[in-house]
């Protein structure tokens, strides 16, 4: 359900194609997230029950519980607080939802994923499989093996998988002018139309502890972003540096630490991974060529 989302027109944004409806700008996915979260949940549920074998610990609280689904395995700590009076929440296998979380639907979490302690998600929040999240997060989508464990704030933003967000990374989603966000893409400098646009972070790419993203930024594949202040709003694929000056990622190192990241899962990089990994790299070559960067 994280992974898949399907959405209609968005003020002459989408194409249409016999069955099949393609969005050109990231942001779609954030502002059809709500309905998308709430058709999944209907079709994946139905008028199916809980798993009976859950683990809920006393001093967990529900509100429209039966607007809650658990899987085998998830484990409700003492505190938790899942809110479903606004939206549906899916908690799917193995899921641990720590003590003093709170979750506001609708809500999806992946199998294996851990929500910490303390941690707050507002409506419209996905989790993918095996991630960990912690701190604030709402109206985003954090696709599977990615974790953002601590606190900071992230809001109306789309990271990919094996995303980590060092600790105290925040995002700003909102202009305090209150006026639409642009976005940087493909070079062009897009107006969303939308007060609130948050980040969009490619596969693989990291942030250091402290770090703060502007309204409406675009990080690529495989970066390592670090150093006070703001990073550019546009970060090249396979960039590393940040406020100072960005230099290239070189891509046999990125691909060893990609390697290890995965390794830290039990997985194995597949030959296909390796040639999509250098085909990206070769393709924003020329992105970086135009900000000065060493290809």
């Amino acid at each position: 359900m994280a992974d898949v989302l399907t959405i209609s027109d968005f003020s002459g944004l989408i194409k249409e194609d016999a069955d099949v409806e393609v969005i050109d700008y990231p942001w779609a996915l954030i502002h059809f997230n709500q309905r998308e979260l709430i058709a999944d949940y209907r079709r994946l549920v139905g008028n199916n029950k809980s798993s009976d074998q859950v683990k809920i610990y006393d001093g967990a609280y529900f509100l429209e519980k039966e607007n809650i689904y658990m899987e085998d395995g998830a484990v409700i700590y003492p505190g938790v607080v899942l809110d479903a009076s606004d939206g549906p929440i899916f908690i799917g296998e193995n899921v641990k939802i720590l003590p003093n979380a709170s979750i506001q639907g609708p809500a999806f979490i992946g199998d294996n994923s851990i929500i910490k302690m303390g941690a707050t998600l507002y409506h419209n929040t996905n989790v993918g499989r095996i991630c960990k999240v912690g701190g604030e997060v709402e109206d985003s989508v954090i696709h599977s093996f990615s974790n953002k464990q601590h606190e900071g704030f992230l809001g109306h933003s789309y990271l990919g998988s094996w995303v980590n967000l060092g600790a105290g990374t925040s995002n700003s989603d909102l202009k305090n002018n209150y006026g639409t966000i642009k976005v940087t893409i493909n070079g062009e400098i897009i107006d969303t139309g939308s007060q609130f646009v948050g980040l969009t972070m490619g596969d693989h790419s990291k942030s250091a502890i402290n770090t703060t993203f502007n309204t409406g930024s675009v990080v690529g594949v495989c970066c390592n972003i670090f150093g006070a202040g703001f990073p550019p709003r546009y970060v090249p694929s396979f960039s590393w540096g940040g406020t100072d000056a960005l230099t290239t990622y070189d891509l046999e190192r990125s691909l060893e630490v990609a390697r290890r990241v995965e390794a830290r899962r039990n997985l194995k990089m597949t030959p296909v991974a390796d040639k999509l990994f250098r085909k990206v790299f070769d393709l924003t070559r020329e992105e970086r060529r135009r900000r000065g960067m060493p290809n």
